[in-house]
């Protein structure tokens, strides 16, 4: 066992912003089972979805999401 490995690993936020990205483009506003139904397609990982399975329910523009998130689109 090494001192370098972190003790508890963060999701890689730039996945998630990836996401939005994507999903946002030519969009204003989508809901929150769309957002979490792409990022199952995209397999994100489990925590990440986690986090977009507990917004709720609603449509959300971008930078909501993102805030909500914890992402830096915007």
């Amino acid at each position: 066992m090494t001192d370098d490995a972190p003790v508890t690993e963060q999701p890689d936020i730039r996945l998630l912003d990836e996401l939005l990205d994507d999903i946002y483009h030519g969009q204003e506003r989508i809901s929150q089972a769309d957002i979490y139904r792409r990022a199952v397609a995209a397999e994100l990982p489990a925590e990440l979805l986690a986090r977009i399975a507990a917004l709720p329910q609603g449509e959300y523009a971008v930078d909501e999401a993102a805030d909500l998130l914890g992402g830096t689109v915007g």
